[in-house]
């Protein structure tokens, strides 16, 4: 089985006003992922994406990497991968060339899963689960607190048995909206909360504690990435677990997070990290520390899935994020939709990642290459309306 091509796919989702959500960051009106297919001589196809800006994903996928990987056997993921690395690694090590690479890990453990006749997750480990926790990723900001406390509700209907909140709101209203939730959600729910990285190393101690006495779950990303020793002094002192690694690449970068005791819980995320190879790495590094691990996905339901192989393969890993803004990416964008049950997401049984793209999905919201994306905030990134004589702000 040899490589024969590889294409990227971008997605693009504007919501629908007055819908969208409010955010420590903005008013978030558009979402985007970047999709790669991995075709093989034979007719397999393996899939993986990507969450960065979707023209540096094109460009080194299919201007740098695709030639270099063209005659290739995907089965050999491990030495791929590493040639992947040392190729980008004069431009990347961090950042959208990791995702975009991970991308491409991802679909080869697609292909190796589908040339063996087993998951990915059994690749990994042979008692590997079928089902993982899975927890409602969205109470992003509410004017008040009943507005709030009915969204938790509702994620509790659905059959989701922990769910995540942000804060960043700034002084008492943060702990109010906390309680909201709480009470909305009701007994027997996890809560975790997001940080939003909107605080300061003398606020998130202070905040911590009452997270603590409420039993949060774990308290996500207060500081920004690179503040790797403000996340060591505040888990020496904190009651509550402390996340993060959602904006981290790389099993270097993951190394730093481990090696400084930074976080209890590491959120490494296949379609940003490096693709299944690193999250695999990263939760194995974790355990023998004691730090368990939840893998981020914010961008599609595929995303979703193959971070989830690797959490059914591991002991340490933990949970799974589902993003409940109500988006395309997660609700339609696989011929089978994501399965909740008892606060459980089931996974697919078909070898490899088990999944076939919605190919009506994929043709409705994807940009044509060399399109501009739509000005808008698009979660975690922004692009800036054109200016009167064609440039940009």
């Amino acid at each position: 089985m040899r490589i024969a091509e590889i294409g990227v796919t971008t997605l693009v989702y504007a919501y629908p006003p007055p819908h969208g959500f409010r955010y420590a960051g903005g008013a978030c009106t558009h979402r985007l992922t970047s999709l790669v297919e991995v075709r093989t001589e034979c007719g397999r196809t393996g899939l993986g994406s990507a969450y960065a800006h979707p023209d540096m994903v094109r460009i080194t996928v299919e201007g740098h990497l695709a030639p270099l990987l063209a005659g290739q056997d995907p089965r050999e993921v491990e030495q791929l991968w590493r040639m992947m690395h040392l190729e980008t690694r004069w431009y990347g090590r961090k950042g959208a060339a990791v995702a975009a690479l991970g991308a491409v890990d991802t679909a080869l453990w697609d292909l190796r899963g589908q040339a063996a006749g087993m998951s990915v997750r059994k690749l990994l480990a042979p008692d590997a689960r079928d089902v993982v926790p899975a927890y409602a990723s969205g109470l992003l900001w509410h004017d008040d607190e009943g507005s709030i406390a009915e969204e938790a509700a509702r994620h509790a209907a659905d059959g989701f048995r922990r769910m995540k909140m942000r804060l960043g709101y700034g002084g008492a209203r943060d702990l109010a909206m906390v309680d909201a939730v709480r009470r909305g959600a009701g007994p027997g729910h996890d809560l975790m909360v997001d940080g939003s990285m909107r605080y300061t190393a003398e606020e998130a101690p202070r905040l911590a504690e009452q997270l603590a006495a409420r039993g949060i779950f774990w308290f996500e990303e207060p500081f920004e990435p690179e503040a790797v020793e403000a996340y060591a002094a505040l888990r020496r002192i904190a009651r509550v677990p402390i996340a993060a690694g959602e904006n981290e690449f790389g099993q270097d970068g993951f190394r730093e997070l481990l090696r400084e005791r930074a976080v209890d819980i590491v959120q490494a995320d296949a379609s940003r990290a490096g693709g299944i190879s690193v999250v695999a790495a990263v939760g194995r590094a974790a355990a023998p520390l004691g730090v368990r691990l939840a893998p981020h996905t914010w961008s599609d339901a595929l995303a979703v899935i193959a971070n989830a192989q690797v959490v059914a393969a591991l002991p340490n890993a933990i949970t799974v994020e589902v993003d409940r803004t109500g988006t395309p990416f997660i609700n339609d964008l696989l011929e089978e939709p994501l399965v909740i049950r008892d606060g459980l997401l089931q996974l697919p049984h078909g070898p490899g990642l088990g999944i076939r793209l919605n190919r009506a999905t994929v043709e409705r919201l994807r940009l044509p290459p060399g399109a501009p994306l739509p000005a808008g905030q698009y979660s975690d990134m922004r692009f800036a309306p054109p200016l009167p004589d064609g440039g940009s702000a």
